[in-house]
C-alpha cells in the first residue's frame, strides 16, 4: 500500500476509535446536544409567537402526570393558566440543547403568572430525575402517568406548547429553540396579561 492511503486510513481509524469511545462511555448524546446548544446561540432557531394555523381546539385538562417525586398531579390544576409544556426526554440530544434556555426562561418569568409543564418521555422516571439533578434545572418535570391527550402527542421531540388562559394552543414549536429570547417572554407576557 502507498503512504497516502495507510496515513487516510489512520486518520480514519482516529475518528472511528473517538466516535466509539462516545458511544460506549454514553458521552455521544452530551456532546451532540453541545454542539446542537451551538446552533441554537446562533438565533437561528426561535421558538413559534405567532401560529400559523390557530388551533380551533380546546386542550383536554382531564389526565394525570406525576412529579419527580412520585406525586400525582392533576393537568386540571394549571386551568385558566398560562401553561408552557414542554415534551422532551434524557435521550434527546436537541432536547438537552434546549433545556439551558428554558431554565434561564423560567428563571425570568413569575410562576404565579406561567406555569412550566416539563413532560418526560423517558420509559424510567428515576432516569429523567437523575438528568435533572445532574444538570440543576430547577423547573418542575413530570411523566405521564397514562396516554396524554391528543394535543401532547408530538410527531417528535422535543415539542413546546403555549396554552392560554383559556386552553388554546397559542404556540407550537416542534424541535429545539432557544426560549431566553426577549420576543418569547413579551409574548408570555402579553398571554399572561391578555
Amino acid at each position: 500500500m502507498n503512504k497516502k492511503i495507510i496515513k487516510e486510513l489512520k486518520s480514519w481509524g482516529v475518528v472511528l476509535a473517538i466516535f466509539l469511545t462516545l458511544y460506549f462511555t454514553g458521552l455521544h448524546t452530551d456532546v451532540a446536544a453541545f454542539a446542537q446548544r451551538m446552533i441554537l446561540y446562533t438565533g437561528l432557531l426561535s421558538p413559534n409567537t405567532e401560529l400559523e394555523e390557530p388551533f380551533d381546539e380546546r386542550v383536554n385538562y382531564n389526565f394525570n402526570l406525576k412529579d419527580l417525586q412520585g406525586n400525582v398531579v392533576s393537568f386540571s390544576e394549571f386551568k385558566d393558566k398560562v401553561v408552557f409544556v414542554n415534551l422532551w426526554a434524557s435521550w434527546c440530544p436537541p432536547c438537552i440543547a434546549e433545556m439551558p434556555s428554558i431554565q434561564s426562561l423560567y428563571d425570568k418569568v413569575d410562576q404565579n403568572d406561567v406555569v412550566f409543564v416539563m413532560i418526560s418521555l423517558d420509559k424510567d422516571p428515576e432516569r429523567a430525575k437523575k438528568f435533572i439533578e445532574k444538570r440543576d434545572f430547577s423547573f418542575p418535570v413530570y411523566t405521564a402517568t397514562g396516554a396524554l391527550p391528543r394535543a401532547f402527542r408530538p410527531g417528535s421531540i422535543p415539542t413546546t406548547l403555549v396554552l392560554s388562559k383559556d386552553g388554546k394552543i397559542v404556540s407550537k414549536k416542534v424541535g429545539m429553540a432557544n426560549y431566553d429570547k426577549k420576543s418569547f417572554l413579551k409574548f408570555l407576557q402579553k398571554q399572561v396579561s391578555g
